[in-house]
């Protein structure tokens, strides 16, 4: 089977591909897709050494055309950047003059990547489509919900996908000293807005445990204070402390240098690893490059979509189809789901609390309004999107934001 990577050259890229050399035994061909040639020829020949340290019988390619790259695959994964770091780090520091965090999914920061980002993923799904009907797209560029709403909107064959989920089941099983394929999360929310609603290790409910006596240890994997994981009683994703911690998380940023700015001086360091010919691994360093797990996540879906694996439970982005009743049908959630060869469907989920609903509703709406601006452009429609975000919902700063965010990235947007 042919997978296409899009956005191959990414520094990222050699974490998924040791996942393909290490469990992907479907791949026949591994082709890296990116308009950076430079960086694009380090990274497939370090990943082409990858396969063969671990023996893998597929060959890596590697090109900046994407209508040859996509040309009869069987699946495609997309995990791309418009705008590269120095955009990141505009969406992480401009909310900073309002009062807002800076972060790359979610507030201004977020719906200025979606604005950047929707455009250019639907224009390489419909040139995929055409070149290759019957594959499946797997969206793993932020802000993925928004993305995965897009693309399921304009009829593709897609489904999202976040390593979150996987990190938690990782670390769940690290805590209860058993192995992880016993861990079975009830996942539910959207895409970085997740609580961990039920949680079994090899089918006993352990999610009390969790939130009581390994607490300490829990509730550092999602950013929270220890006492506020037992109060909730559930596990809350990391992003949630976006919102929960949001004034402290601002006063931060003010002082401290930037995500963005951490992971660019992470890269230059990474791609001169890469170029070294003798090295034929993924480094240590990669790590802090963020998105663990995910080479597992999405080695293991492409597995069940594409019909070479019995496990068929995946937690991923789809539509919402009644699994979250407050919810409209074609809203997109974060939920586990059965994935096959024909479609994939969500698995029914306990129901949030009132604590999580409300904000699950607020960001929805939010996220239907950025999709709106980011296919249709204009200043009153980004301006609303940011009126809507519980992270800003005042007038004065929605105005302010609306101005800072076109004004950082006219340069990608036809419209502004």
């Amino acid at each position: 089977m042919k997978i296409a990577v899009i956005g191959g050259g990414s520094t990222y890229t050699p974490e998924l591909v040791d996942g393909f050399a290490r469990l992907g035994s479907m791949v026949d061909e591994l082709v890296l897709i990116d308009p950076a040639a430079e960086r694009l020829e380090i990274v497939g020949a370090f990943a082409a050494r990858i396969f063969h340290h671990h023996g893998h019988p597929g060959k890596v390619t590697w090109t900046t055309d994407l209508d040859a790259g996509v040309t009869d695959v069987d699946a495609a994964v997309i995990q791309l950047r418009v705008g590269g770091q120095n955009a990141r780090i505009s969406d992480e520091t401009f909310p900073l003059e309002c009062g807002c965090v800076g972060q790359e999914t979610t507030g201004a920061g977020g719906l200025a990547k979606a604005l950047r980002t929707v455009p250019v993923v639907l224009d390489i799904a419909e040139r995929s489509r055409r070149l290759a009907p019957d594959a499946w797209i797997v969206d793993f560029t932020n802000p993925v919900g928004i993305v995965t709403k897009a693309l399921l909107d304009a009829g593709h064959k897609a489904v999202g996908l976040c390593s979150a989920a996987m990190v938690f089941q990782r670390h769940f099983a690290k805590v209860l000293d058993v192995a992880p394929e016993t861990i079975e999360l009830d996942h539910v929310g959207l895409n970085h807005l997740t609580w961990e609603l039920g949680v079994r290790a090899g089918g006993r409910d352990v999610l009390g445990s969790l939130t009581g006596e390994h607490v300490d240890r829990v509730a550092p994997a999602s950013g929270l204070p220890p006492d506020l994981v037992r109060r909730l009683g559930v596990v809350p994703s990391y992003y949630l402390h976006y919102f929960y911690d949001h004034d402290d998380l601002v006063e931060h940023a003010r002082t401290h240098e930037s995500r963005a700015e951490e992971v660019q001086a992470i890269e230059r360091e990474l791609l001169q690893m890469y170029a070294d010919e003798t090295v034929d691994t993924k480094p240590e360093l990669l790590s802090r490059r963020g998105g663990a797990f995910y080479s597992e996540a999405a080695v293991e879906l492409l597995a069940s979509l594409l019909g070479t694996s019995a496990n068929d439970r995946h937690v991923v982005n789809l539509r919402n189809g009644g699994t979250l009743a407050f919810l409209a049908d074609d809203a997109v959630v974060e939920v586990p789901a059965r994935a096959g060869t024909g479609s994939v469907e969500p698995l029914p989920m306990p129901q949030l609390d009132a604590v999580a609903r409300g904000l699950v509703a607020h960001v929805s709406a939010y996220e239907e309004l950025a999709l709106d601006a980011a296919l249709h452009g204009g200043r009153e429609r980004v301006f609303r999107a940011l009126l809507a975000h519980p992270l800003v919902g005042q007038t004065r700063q929605a105005e302010t934001l609306t101005d800072l965010l076109l004004d950082a990235n006219r340069s990608y947007l036809a419209w502004a």
